[in-house]
């Protein structure tokens, strides 16, 4: 099921990011295009699959949910040519290809888990981290800080942000009546993260190429957590596994290069 859950929210950011670039192509003011039915689609879209990410990491390691994340570039490269008319190229068709047998390789080395109970100090050391991270994208994103951050290093703080978006909802800890989760202390770091990196990856955008922006943002958003949650949250990988792990994350990292720049997944993007 919760595997079903990360698929899900994966088609549903390729169908959102598609539906906006569908609607971003009709003629109109910036007016106009927020209050497009085809847009505003889009935008929910985008919310439902947040929504499934998020119950998707209570079941499955940080590793199988972000590396099904990033095979939302496939999905919308594939959409993209469906709806949008834009022909992938055929290194695209083969970097999806790896992409689907690096996922299925995961979804075995990662079998379904419960989310872990994390200490005291751990808890405090992934609030600490997701504060910093935080500080670190309004230091380099807001106008009165005064800075010019190159759009590559805001593409990493975006990294980062979902990184510990997706770290903090694995750990947070669920409590009953479920409005007294709202006390502990990751769920801010869910959402004030995922702010932040929302809007260090539009000012990546802004500032650096679509390709290079996305790919080095999906990149971190696969490698930094995976890092961190086997050692720090306790997520295992299936006994003899290890090393098909590694090369599967290797695998959808490449294969997320290659589709970021891609014409459909670049069209999305923007």
């Amino acid at each position: 099921m919760n595997l079903a859950f990360a698929v899900a929210a994966a088609a549903a950011y390729a169908i959102g990011s598609v539906l906006q670039a569908a609607a971003a192509r009709r003629p109109g003011s910036l007016g106009s295009l927020a209050t497009s039915p085809v847009y505003l689609a889009g935008l929910t879209a985008d919310g439902v699959a947040w929504i499934l990410s998020l119950l998707a990491l209570r079941g499955l390691p940080v590793y199988v949910v972000q590396a099904v994340l990033a095979g939302s570039l496939g999905l919308t490269v594939l959409l993209a040519a469906a709806v949008l008319h834009i022909r992938p190229r055929r290194r695209d068709l083969l970097a999806v290809a790896v992409l689907i047998g690096a996922l299925a390789v995961l979804a075995i080395c990662g079998q379904e888990q419960p989310a872990p109970v994390l200490s005291q100090a751990t808890e405090t050391a992934l609030t600490v981290a997701g504060g910093v991270v935080v500080v670190a994208t309004g230091v380099a994103v807001l106008p009165a800080a005064r800075t010019d951050a190159h759009g590559l290093v805001l593409a990493v703080l975006a990294g980062l942000a979902y990184s510990m978006t997706a770290l903090a909802a694995r750990g947070v800890s669920i409590r009953t009546p479920l409005v007294a989760t709202l006390a502990e202390p990751l769920v801010w770091v869910v959402v004030c993260s995922g702010i932040a990196g929302t809007v260090a990856y539009a000012a990546a955008l802004q500032r650096g190429s679509v390709a290079s922006v996305t790919a080095l943002t999906w990149s971190v958003e696969v490698v930094v957590p995976a890092a961190v949650a086997i050692p720090l949250l306790g997520d295992e990988v299936r006994a003899g596994w290890a090393p098909a792990a590694v090369l599967a994350i290797v695998a959808v990292v490449g294969a997320a290069v290659v589709l970021a720049g891609a014409p459909g997944a670049r069209e999305a993007t923007a």
